[in-house]
């Protein structure tokens, strides 16, 4: 969370106001929370130049959640989908539609090093197929698609967690994105998707109220209890975006920061290696390692003792990951290369 939004949430959020309640204690019901639902929503559609045809819902739970509730909304009379393998998170999704339809796997990820996303152009997509979903930036690998698949008429789903809101996105691109807000929207617990409308007739019978789109979006997200703190800080969020110059601000920065530790990489002769692609490296997960494995434990608890923390790798890859969400500043990656630079002199 970015400095800034942490101090209005302080002033703002937790104090209590002339009637003795706090913004956290009002209800969801009420005006109050209705108009900072309201006010997000406007200010997420004015950073992303939202097309009025789309629907921005703020619902309850992370995007797994969203990996059942894509298919049991979007499937309708169809019985196939579409995903494009590209990492850990897309195989989980791909593995939670398999219990609701049967999955085609149009494209996948290069699994030798260097690694690289799916490759793009037209993909060939079976032709009773209800959507095609992909996850453009992979965490766990540190790939990122470099652009974006034709697919035609099938409306095109996107797990945006990790990349939403870090640089201009064009919506009218897809049928569906949702996002985990724990990335660049705010705390854990709060899941935007935004859907095109025409999308909005296919859920199940039995697709319970909570998860239906249709209903959620006829009720302004408020079907059932929505995580309101979570909302109120993303709002909080939405400003700060806005006021530092919005996604193409972001975009620059992410590039900046990214490109300067990728630089630190590739500059250290070989002993820090990035194992993507140089095309398809994210710049929001920056992923590599040690040539020597055997200094990587070492390197973490040198980094953490120099304040520099959760650079452990994914349990199942290993290696070091830095993040570089947009709440993250220059003078943390300044931080990080230049003891990058320190240990490997100190070790070589």
């Amino acid at each position: 969370m970015p400095d800034a939004v942490l101090e209005r949430a302080g002033a703002q959020l937790f104090a209590r106001d002339a009637s003795g309640a706090s913004a956290l204690e009002r209800p969801f019901t009420g005006a109050a929370f209705r108009d900072v639902l309201a006010q997000a929503e406007q200010r997420l559609r004015q950073l992303l130049a939202l097309p009025e045809h789309y629907r921005i819902l703020f619902l309850a739970g992370g995007a797994m959640h969203q990996f059942s509730i894509v298919p049991l909304n979007l499937l309708g009379r169809a019985s196939t989908v579409a995903y494009a393998d590209s990492g850990y998170w897309a195989k989980r999704a791909i593995g939670e539609a398999r219990r609701y339809a049967e999955v085609a796997i149009v494209a996948r990820h290069a699994g030798a090093v260097p690694l690289a996303a799916p490759a793009c152009g037209s993909w060939q997509l079976p032709a009773d197929c209800a959507y095609c979903h992909i996850t453009p930036n992979e965490t766990v690998e540190g790939v990122a698609y470099p652009e974006l698949p034709d697919c035609g008429d099938v409306p095109l789903v996107a797990d945006c967690t990790s990349s939403f809101l870090a640089a201009p996105l064009d919506i009218s691109r897809f049928g569906l994105i949702y996002a985990s807000a724990q990335k660049n929207i705010g705390p854990a617990g709060l899941t935007v998707v935004i859907v095109r409308e025409d999308l909005l007739e296919r859920a199940a019978p039995l697709v319970p109220a909570p998860f239906n789109y249709r209903l959620q979006a006829e009720q302004q997200s408020c079907v059932n209890t929505p995580p309101t703190l979570a909302i109120h800080l993303a709002a909080l969020v939405f400003d700060w975006l806005a006021e530092s110059g919005g996604l193409p601000a972001m975009a620059a920065a992410n590039r900046r920061k990214a490109a300067r530790l990728y630089a630190a990489i590739d500059g250290s002769g070989g002993f820090y290696q990035a194992p993507v692609e140089a095309g398809h490296r994210s710049t929001t997960n920056v992923r590599f390692h040690l040539a020597d494995d055997a200094l990587t434990e070492s390197f973490i608890g040198a980094a953490e003792r120099q304040g520099l923390t959760n650079l452990r790798g994914h349990r199942h890859l290993g290696g070091i990951r830095a993040s570089l969400y947009n709440a993250m500043p220059d003078a943390g990656v300044d931080a990080l290369t230049g003891f990058m630079a320190d240990f490997a002199r100190y070790e070589r």
